[in-house]
């Protein structure tokens, strides 16, 4: 399955997503309130990147907390942004923001 990078999911697609996804799911919760906008905006071309990169191996999430509080809450994300690694169904790591080189350290056990 594609990455979604443009349009945020929903949390009825969210979990329609991590149901047909056979490999590893690479959530990223960003919020839209002030503080948190711009660090997301900053994550968004390296999450690109990733997207990119990993494609065919890692599937890329784009979720807003506010939009899908019921991720939100069973991934216990409680900051924006932040990464959860999700493989059949489980998170497996979470992290905060990382730059590209940080994403491949935090990536490479689980792929």
């Amino acid at each position: 399955m594609a990455s979604r990078m443009h349009q945020p999911l929903e949390s009825d697609e969210f979990d329609f997503v991590l149901a047909r996804t056979a490999g590893p799911v690479l959530a990223y919760f960003f919020g839209t309130w002030p503080k948190a906008a711009k660090a997301c905006k900053e994550m968004d071309s390296v999450v690109g990147e990733l997207a990119s990169d990993y494609a065919g191996r890692l599937t890329v999430i784009r979720t807003d907390m506010t939009r899908c509080p019921g991720p939100t809450k069973r991934f216990g994300v409680t900051g924006a942004p932040s990464f959860v690694l999700i493989k059949d169904g489980e998170a497996v790591a979470g992290t905060g923001p990382l730059d590209r080189a940080g994403f491949t350290d935090f990536l490479a056990p689980h792929l």
